[in-house]
């Protein structure tokens, strides 16, 4: 029974890095020192009728490549906020790469963005968890970061956006990626829609 609670609690604990609202708020009074605060998992889809402007947003990736929205038009693209620090972001490493591997050669691309840490850090993460998409380094100016806020709500690291192939996004995954198989299902029903 008490290592059913604990796995219960550990489940719970994993859900997310940092949330909004009430809960982000309580979380920090807590000082639980725990490294990040949790959040609720959700998954949002927005129908194409009602999908806001395309995400225009430009950075520098870990390898100080420059990339900007430009570089994926047409293709689906999914955007992964994320930290090396950050323990859901390590659970659903190979999930993003799994998904990233089964779409490539595809008009599909991915890309992290990277919202703590500098390039050395998110390289070591790439080469420890076997990522081959590049992220952005958005710790110094927040520009990414604030472009797809202003698009849609960022309430939690990690958070996952699909973008469909006009730039804008059509599906949010709030907290840690269960599985491969839902972001899959979102990037192949985006690809559906692409003519």
């Amino acid at each position: 029974m008490l290592g059913g609670v604990c796995a219960l609690a550990l489940a719970v604990t994993l859900t997310a890095c940092t949330g909004g609202g009430d809960t982000l708020a309580d979380e920090y009074r807590e000082g639980s020192d725990k490294g990040y605060i949790a959040g609720n998992y959700d998954v949002v889809e927005i129908p194409s009728a009602e999908r806001g402007e395309p995400v225009e947003f430009a950075g520098v990736t870990e390898l100080g490549d420059e990339v900007s929205s430009e570089d994926f038009a047409g293709d689906v693209l999914v955007v992964n906020f994320w930290y090396a620090a950050c323990g859901p972001c390590r659970v659903e490493a190979p999930l993003l790469e799994a998904v990233w591997q089964e779409h490539e050669g595809q008009d599909v691309s991915f890309l992290g963005v990277n919202t703590y840490d500098q390039a050395d850090t998110a390289l070591a993460f790439a080469d420890t968890y076997g990522i081959t998409y590049p992220s952005v380094i958005d710790i110094n100016d927040k520009k990414v970061g604030l472009a797809f806020a202003g698009a849609t709500p960022i309430q939690a690291t990690p958070t996952t956006l699909v973008l469909d192939g006009e730039g804008r996004v059509a599906a949010r995954i709030i907290g840690q990626l269960q599985s491969a198989s839902i972001l899959s299902t979102l990037v192949r029903d985006l690809l559906a829609e692409n003519p």
